[in-house]
């Protein structure tokens, strides 16, 4: 009886190792699915600055090459074809901001670059943003980063504030793309309407025929 009975207490031993590893195997996986979720979302997010960089950066050469065509080419005329003078500003006026919103688009906001020691007690900083240490010593950076990597909360919430910080980020970028795209597409056209009024509304003077002796 008591040999019939050993199969079963191996059994129980097997499936109690096995409940065991997979408790833990349980264990590992949020802490990789947590670290996955941080690592895509933050190269979504690069990639997605990447492309606002681009994107201004297109609107940036076409207005500058339309400015140049009629700087060089229009404005010199303009005494004898005055009456392009309206749609020739609108253009102008039109180029000009599209430029002005791409730069803001791609303008970088940096902060004062110093962390303080409250800073770290309220875990209120994020130390993996060069904004936030650049002025400080490397002494007093490496202490902060050890205190983070030291707190797993602090951990988490300094890789949190990270994400959101490139998202506010991309979100001020979009929305100023997005206007200069706007500025340019909409005024454009105007301006485009402006070239077809003035030329279709303009008399060409005739000169007086010369008579004859």
């Amino acid at each position: 009886m008591k040999i019939k009975d050993k199969p079963a207490a191996d059994t129980k031993i097997h499936s109690a190792q096995n409940e065991e590893a997979e408790i833990a195997k349980n264990k590992d996986r949020p802490d990789k699915g947590i670290e996955t979720m941080f690592r895509i979302t933050s190269s979504n997010n690069q990639r997605l600055s990447d492309m606002a960089d681009k994107k201004a950066h297109i609107l940036i050469t076409v207005n500058s090459i339309i400015l140049s065509a009629i700087i060089s080419l229009v404005l010199r005329k303009l005494d004898e074809h005055s009456f392009l003078m309206y749609p020739t500003f609108i253009l102008l006026a039109v180029c000009l901001a599209s430029i002005v919103v791409s730069i803001l688009a791609t303008r970088p906001a940096i902060p004062n670059g110093t962390f303080t020691q409250n800073d770290l007690d309220t875990k209120g900083v994020n130390l993996l943003f060069f904004g936030n240490f650049y002025k400080m010593s490397l002494d007093d950076y490496a202490s902060g980063m050890f205190r983070v990597m030291d707190d797993k909360d602090f951990l988490y919430q300094t890789l949190i504030r990270d994400v959101y910080g490139q998202g506010t980020v991309l979100g001020k970028k979009y929305r100023f793309l997005r206007l200069a795209y706007s500025i340019f597409m909409f005024g454009l056209i105007v301006a485009v309407v402006a070239f077809i009024i003035v030329s279709m509304f303009h008399q060409t003077p005739v000169l007086p025929a010369i008579k004859k002796h």
